[in-house]
């Protein structure tokens, strides 16, 4: 999807809805569809968001009036950018794309402008953790634009039970993106909690940064291990991009 826009190119970030069939679906004793709307009208106010990303984990309970809840939930809220989507471990490829499809969602896996390339990575496997089929990442090394890459697993350790549902071949994926110089930042879903993270590699002289989005759902407690939430609300992250590389990122919380 090519844009129009030079810079700053500005992406928002949301993740992990966790939606029940049930608009009153409790998850950790919090209604997640409120808070995928009020997320999604603080986006909806704000000036000059180019694109919205959801990097996956839409559905809590795999029905099929979740999926329809989420897109419910965009529509009302006027959004009026190209959405685009990645599944997550919780999620299905036939019900995204089944329900996924008018305005403003976009299957595109992929934002382009004159000075950026943001690409969205596979990272769904058979089971809560990830793997990235790496020939998503062929000729990354190549685009001698900056680059941004969005994911839904996170592919660094976070220190906290998540760690145990990662990305699976994380050795392989940073072999690849240690090649691509041109990379200026990874963004992913996964672990509930907003973090910027400095991943190093041998081959790359300087680290990538490794940017996870909070929830709109809820915030994982790192300090349990296991599912429980934070007393903090619906959250989402916002990127801009400059064209001369600088990447900016902010975690919004509501």
């Amino acid at each position: 999807m090519q844009s129009s826009h030079s810079s700053p190119l500005r992406i928002a970030q949301m993740s992990d809805s966790h939606l029940f069939a049930d608009k009153n679906g409790l998850h950790c004793g919090v209604n997640v569809y409120q808070n995928l709307l009020t997320v999604l009208a603080d986006i909806a106010t704000r000036e000059h968001i180019d694109y919205v990303v959801f990097t996956g984990d839409l559905s809590q309970d795999h029905t099929v009036c979740s999926y329809e809840n989420f897109a419910n939930a965009v529509y009302r809220a006027d959004i009026n950018v190209p959405v685009l989507y990645l599944a997550g471990n919780h999620d299905e490829y036939a019900l995204l794309d089944k329900y996924l499809v008018n305005y403003p969602f976009s299957s595109a896996k992929f934002i382009e402008n004159e000075f950026w390339r943001v690409q969205l990575i596979d990272s769904k496997s058979n089971t809560p953790a990830g793997n990235v089929q790496l020939e998503q990442l062929n000729k990354l090394d190549a685009i001698e634009k900056h680059q941004l890459l969005f994911m839904h697993h996170h592919p660094i350790d976070v220190g906290y039970f998540i760690d145990r549902h990662g990305l699976e071949n994380k050795e392989e994926f940073w072999q690849v993106i240690a090649n691509a110089s041109t990379i200026k930042g990874i963004a992913c879903g996964h672990v509930h909690s907003a973090g910027e993270y400095a991943a190093y590699s041998q081959q790359r002289e300087q680290s990538v940064p490794v940017f996870t989005c909070p929830a709109t759902s809820i915030q994982f407690d790192p300090s349990v291990d296991g599912v429980s939430a934070l007393p903090v609300g619906p959250s989402y992250r916002l990127f801009n991009l400059f064209a001369d590389g600088t990447l900016q990122s902010e975690a919004i919380s509501l």
